[in-house]
């Protein structure tokens, strides 16, 4: 099952829920069942995983394939791996697909029972290209609570509807704040803007995500929180939305395409 995790716009958190996400699946369920779980970074001008998942070295070649590099229980690959930190991506749409399509279909990805495919913001060419040469089993969208983020989700939501790919859920990021200190909880961005949206859409809501320091902190130092402090709030927000995604993946066919 090839899932892309999709927001309109950048910001709003999409790619800490994407990694996240990605190990909450990897864990055992409740029956002590383990998924083979890939994860894709497919924003190639702001590749974001090298560092969120604590890498700073480049993939082998196994009979001229790349092989993706093991990372907290995860098979990964991002084109971050293969250049400088700080080196500009300056390619055009084809340069963009060509890579895609390279990290997708010539690397080494083995058995897999669900990949993760951190998408970039927006409704453009890297979109296009996954939803038609990848057959995807649905699109997860992001979006903070606030009306500004939702319309853009809206706007991916709909995008993934018009060329054939299921929107599995919505997912609010970012949705209130509990101070550390006096346990006050503030709803800093609004709240419940995600839920009546995906209600809207005829969508789930798979769930939300809490605005804590720790979930920036454990991705800035590469041990994302859901595979640092598994028994945090945090951890359990990210393994119920992996629930709620293990159980949609049941009641679908799984892919036959590779």
């Amino acid at each position: 099952h090839v899932i892309a995790v999709a927001s309109g716009k950048g910001g709003v958190g999409k790619s800490t829920v994407a990694v996240n996400l990605a190990i909450a699946l990897a864990r055992p369920d409740a029956g002590g069942r383990r998924l083979s779980v890939g994860l894709l970074d497919a924003d190639i001008y702001g590749p974001s995983l090298p560092r969120m998942l604590g890498l700073a070295r480049k993939p082998e070649l196994r009979d001229g394939r790349m092989v993706p590099l093991d990372a907290w229980g995860l098979k990964t690959m991002s084109i971050g791996y293969l250049v400088e930190d700080e080196t500009p991506m300056i390619w055009r749409g084809p340069m963009v697909m060509g890579a895609l399509e390279q990290m997708m279909g010539q690397c080494d990805w083995g058995p897999l029972d669900v990949m993760i495919v951190d998408m970039p913001p927006g409704t453009g060419d890297a979109q296009l290209t996954m939803a038609q040469r990848v057959d995807l089993a649905g699109a997860v969208i992001v979006s903070t609570p606030q009306d500004i983020a939702l319309i853009d989700a809206r706007r991916g939501a709909r995008m993934f509807e018009r060329v054939g790919v299921p929107v599995l859920g919505v997912v609010e990021n970012m949705s209130y704040f509990c101070c550390p200190n006096c346990g006050h909880r503030a709803e800093i961005f609004g709240h419940g803007g995600a839920a009546a949206e995906a209600a809207r859409l005829g969508v789930p809501f798979l769930g939300e995500v809490p605005l804590l320091a720790a979930i920036r902190t454990a991705g800035d130092e590469g041990t994302p929180i859901a595979a640092g402090a598994p028994d945090s709030d945090a951890a359990a927000a990210y393994r119920a939305i992996a629930d709620a995604i293990r159980a949609r993946l049941k009641r679908s066919p799984q892919s036959g395409r590779n």
